[in-house]
């Protein structure tokens, strides 16, 4: 998540780095000075100058990744509730907005990455462009370890107990930070995952931790630089939470990758190595496209929870859905794409009240009870 360009100097790293803010000094390598952008993770040390050995701006500090929003109304419950308790074959689609509250930002929201200007990277520019993918890997090295440090929301977990005890038949998320997975579900990833990486000439994949020691070992001094950083705690307002990218990168000086920053090639061919994610500017594979259209086709009731569904490929997914005559709600905090179609829309944030809305305990119980009497 890119703000206006905080130039952060790093004192000193390391064995050699101290706490003073009486001088701004560089992170010197060998082939010159590097200056990083401190736009994803926040240092804990209060010795560390920004700028021009400046404070940040109160702007800064009070920018929250969650959008705010209203406690949702008894009514509002009420009528989710009954949503959910009448569907046999509900389907559930994610946005960015139910891991905002891990730490991770989106994109569209009054405080997402685009209200700062930012520009994600296109699937053209990254094929087309060996300077772009430099500028791409060596940004998303020094975003991953606070990437994958985010922690499932109370959110991830409600919808895993509930797709566990059968309420929920099915789950798609267009999110690629695979949250979802830690907290014990297997949606269909939509749009990809970033912890696979693959090969576009013979597509030969292989894991983002893996690759990650590859571009360490390609780049061993920008690599210590990079993770003598201390960040703080993970999702806190003044740690990588409130600037990281919704694809987990960071922002770093061109001055530095543009030249310097080594990607690996594939191991089988010598091709194009890139994220398993669908970039913008790309189409979803076809296999997966359909089948997504198929299960929301199928369904009796459609859930759109954290997309404003600006994107095709997941608008058109509820309004298959509608179409076919399926029930429709949407739980986002500000305006979607399918307001216009869908009879429930309530603006709530997810983290905070999807058990609430839900009545998490009582669908459980009911759908126990209702298990019970079918096998009786």
């Amino acid at each position: 998540m890119a703000f206006s360009s905080l130039y952060l100097y790093i004192l000193q790293l390391s064995h050699k780095f101290q706490r003073s803010v009486s001088q701004r000094r560089r992170v010197t390598f060998s082939q010159g000075s590097v200056k990083l952008i401190q736009t994803s993770c926040w240092i804990s040390n209060p010795g560390v100058t920004i700028g021009e050995t400046q404070a940040p701006p109160k702007y800064l500090k009070d920018k929250k990744v969650v959008p705010e929003a209203d406690p949702p109304s008894i009514e509002d419950v009420n009528r989710l509730y009954q949503f959910f308790d009448q569907s046999n074959k509900l389907v559930v689609l994610t946005g960015a907005g139910i891991s905002t509250e891990c730490g991770i930002p989106d994109y569209r929201s009054p405080n997402g990455a685009y209200s700062s200007g930012f520009k994600p990277i296109t699937h053209q520019e990254f094929v087309r462009s060996s300077r772009a993918r430099r500028r791409y890997w060596a940004r998303s090295y020094a975003g991953w370890r606070q990437f994958t440090a985010a922690q499932p929301s109370a959110a991830h977990v409600a919808l895993a107990s509930l797709e566990k005890a059968g309420r929920i038949h099915f789950m798609i998320t267009q999110n690629v930070d695979r949250l979802h997975h830690r907290a014990g579900s297997n949606p269909l990833e939509l749009h990809g995952t970033v912890y696979s990486v693959i090969c576009l000439d013979c597509g030969f994949s292989v894991s983002r931790n893996l690759f990650q020691d590859e571009l360490k070992a390609l780049n061993l001094k920008w690599a210590a630089a990079i993770e003598s950083l201390d960040y703080g705690s993970p999702g806190s307002d003044k740690s990588f939470g409130m600037k990281q990218r919704p694809d987990g990168d960071i922002e770093i000086d061109e001055k530095f990758w543009e030249e310097d920053f080594h990607i690996p090639t594939c191991q089988k061919c010598n091709g194009i190595l890139k994220p398993d994610v669908v970039f913008f500017g790309d189409n979803l594979p076809k296999e997966r496209a359909n089948k997504a259209i198929e299960i929301a086709r199928q369904s009796d009731a459609f859930l759109v929870l954290g997309s404003s569904l600006m994107t095709m490929s997941a608008y058109r997914l509820i309004r298959a859905a509608h179409e076919a005559g399926a029930a429709t709600a949407i739980v986002n905090i500000g305006t979607t794409r399918a307001d216009d179609i869908v009879p429930l829309k309530l603006n709530a944030r997810l983290g905070e009240d999807l058990g609430t809305l839900l009545k998490l305990n009582k669908l459980l119980r009911s759908k126990d009870r209702g298990i019970g009497m079918a096998n009786n």
